[in-house]
This record gives C-alpha cells, structure tokens and sequence, in this order.
C-alpha cells in the first residue's frame, strides 16, 4: 500500500510555497491549467495555490511513507485504550448503582434462589456450587468501604486507559512513553491472571499488550534505544520530502 497517495486521497494534498527561491523553484511549475505545487506527501503536483507559505524553516511537519503507516498503527491502539476506558467507566458507574441499591439486590437474590433450586435439581445443575452463586455471594459480602476502593481503582484505570489513547492519537512523544510505563507495569498482573485462568481474551489482551510495547519501545526509539530521541527525530527529518529538495537545492 502506497500510504501517502492514501492519506492524500483521503486529506487531501499537502502543498507550501516556501519563501528560498531556489527551493520554490524545485516545489513550483506553470502549467496550462495554472500554477501547480508539489505535493510534501505523496510528491505529486497539484493544481491550485499551495495551502501555505513562509520559511522553510516554518513549513509544517509532514509524514510521509513508513511513518503514516506507524500514525495508522498508533491510532488503532488508542482505539483501543479508548474503548477499554469507556467500558472502564461505565463499570465504574455500575459499581456507584449497585451500591446504592444493595440491599435491595440482596434482598432479592435470597427470595429468588430458593425458587430456582427445584428447576435446577431437575435438569441436574448445583447451582449452590456454581460459579454463578459464589461470584454473587462474593459481591452482595462486600462491604461499603470495600465498593468505594474499587470505585476507585475502576475509574483511575479508566483514567489512564484515557490517558493513553489521547496521547497515541495525538502521536505525542510523551503518549508513547506513557503508553510503554503504563502498559508494561500492569503485564505481570496480566500473567498472573493468565497462569490462574487461560481465557482467549487475557491471552489476546496480554499479546496485543506485549507487541504494543515492544513495537513502541523499537520504532519510537523510546529510552535510549536505537539512538534514541535524536535518532528518531533524524529519521523523521530524513523522511520529509521538504528536507529532500532543500539539500538538492543546495547542490
């Protein structure tokens, strides 16, 4: 896949008319049609007047090439964090519902569970010794105090879970290393969790989790790998198609 004709299709073209003269040259042609700039994504010439003008120096960043594509996946995993922090959030609305309405639930659970034990003798399920009974015991045992803390931990998970997308969609510096500390330090509890019960949904969240942040700390060059911050920002330059014609420009 070509992802800057891509995100050219879908964008439209990124063009600027930078004030050097020898590189407007190179970025600038006449043609029958009218003035047409080369596009700084894809690199093609566009009819039109450019969407912008100044310095070269002050030209806006765009990517091109491998780093749309890391852009793509960047956003796919914010959507993910965001979908976990709105299911987060309306647990944690739940949990405020629930303890509200306690006693009540309570009450009702010990009516009905008698009524159920002749239906469930016939067909042969023990549901005193189901997962369904002691899960319900569990939570109607809790106590307030205990309710508020989770409360608590509920919604400062979805917090961060929050956190994390917006920093990944906005392809922050800070949102990718923020994303690797905070996912990573939440992976033991993860396979904790896996050892006690495999399930194909702790297994797929603890792969998609660990390739995050092994793909995160690799392509970003986060915390001195591969160079680090100034090998990364290198790459980017190298990547702008302005940077390109500024050095031809020169030759």
């Amino acid at each position: 896949m070509d992802w800057n004709l891509r995100h050219c299709s879908r964008h439209g073209h990124a063009t600027y008319a930078p004030d050097e003269p020898a590189l407007r040259e190179r970025l600038h042609v006449d043609t029958p049609a009218g003035e047409a700039w080369r596009c700084l994504r894809c690199g093609d010439f566009t009819v039109g007047a450019p969407a912008a003008s100044g310095p070269a120096d002050a030209a806006p960043e765009v990517p091109r090439g491998r780093l749309l594509r890391d852009r793509v996946i960047m956003r796919l995993l914010a959507c993910e964090r965001g979908f976990k922090a709105l299911v987060l959030t309306l647990v944690g609305f739940g949990i405020i519902r629930f303890s509200g309405n306690k006693g009540a639930i309570q009450n009702a659970w010990e009516t009905d569970l008698p009524l159920l034990r002749p239906f469930a003798d016939q067909i042969g399920w023990n549901i005193d010794g189901s997962f369904v009974t002691r899960w319900a015991d569990e939570v109607l045992g809790l106590s307030h105090t205990a309710l508020v803390w989770i409360t608590i931990g509920v919604f400062a998970y979805a917090a961060l879970q929050a956190t994390e997308a917006v920093g990944l969609w906005m392809v922050k510096r800070w949102g990718e290393y923020f994303a690797v500390v905070a996912t990573s330090v939440f992976l033991p509890l993860e396979i904790h969790e896996l050892l006690n019960r495999v399930t194909v949904l702790r297994v797929l969240a603890l792969v998609v989790n660990i390739a995050a942040v092994v793909w995160l700390l690799w392509s970003k060059r986060l915390f001195g790998l591969r160079g680090g911050g100034a090998a990364y920002h290198a790459e980017h330059a190298e990547e702008s198609l302005l940077t390109v014609e500024r050095a031809a420009a020169r030759v």
